[in-house]
């Protein structure tokens, strides 16, 4: 090969190194702005791999910061709840007076309630929910974010009286009447203002009735009736009570 060849091909593959480290050494500038372009266009996943990247360089304090919230703000819209988590979790620790710090706890508690929205599944993060919440207030009571953070409460606690009344219905429908009762009646008085209660009437009317106390369960049948109104319960509670006249 002629020498022309060989200074040909080494300063390609020179380039090619060159071409390479630079897409590694990317300065953080660089990586953030991409990460920003990415979560514009909703490209969840990609851009928290981007802003995770500026997190772990060093070269830019103040954008390693930033990256930790966004990288966990990507991740929570792309349902990565756990890892979402993790990250609000990693600012609170190493940036305690950030301004960002409220955010980042309010943030926390909507990713434990994200872990529980299904009703058959576990429902610690809910309590985890609760309790997050709670510090915040505890915390922050002055913040703009407060009236969300009681907003979220609030959700969890119908949360948790919707999964006490599930347990109930699931006892009523295999004939645990008892258990029934039981689970019911302390869903209405743990959660005595969760706007789901008329279901938990429905069925703890129509329990005592199956144990034999129809008198209790009228009474019940007719709270439902005058608490709720237009509940969807309504029209069936006013059959089975016409019956049980």
């Amino acid at each position: 090969m002629s020498f022309g060849k060989i200074l040909f091909f080494g300063l390609l593959t020179i380039v090619a190194g060159c071409s390479t480290n630079s897409s590694i050494k990317r300065p953080p500038e660089t990586n953030f702005l991409e990460a920003q372009k990415l979560y514009a266009k909703g490209k969840y996943e990609q851009a928290a791999t981007e802003f995770k990247k500026v997190k772990e360089n060093t070269a830019s304090p103040a954008l390693s910061t930033a990256a930790v919230l966004l990288n966990a703000d990507a991740l929570f819209h792309d349902k990565s709840y756990i890892e979402a988590a993790g990250g609000y979790e990693e600012f609170q620790k190493l940036h305690p007076d950030n301004e960002k710090a409220p955010y980042a706890m309010y943030m926390l508690g909507l990713c434990h309630f994200k872990q529980a929205e299904k009703i058959d599944t576990d429902q610690t993060p809910l309590t985890n929910a609760i309790k997050t919440f709670e510090s915040f207030l505890k915390e922050y009571p002055k913040s703009d974010l407060t009236e969300k953070v009681r907003d979220s409460m609030r959700m969890c606690r119908t949360k948790q009286s919707e999964y006490e009344i599930y347990v109930g219905r699931f006892y009523f429908r295999t004939g645990k009447f008892p258990s029934a009762i039981n689970r019911l009646k302390e869903a209405l008085e743990t959660y005595p203002t969760s706007p789901v209660n008329d279901e938990a009437l429905f069925y703890l009317g129509q329990a005592y009735m199956k144990t034999g106390d129809k008198e209790k369960g009228k009474e019940t049948l007719q709270r439902l009736i005058k608490d709720f109104k237009a509940s969807k319960f309504a029209g069936e509670t006013k059959k089975i009570l016409a019956k049980n006249a």
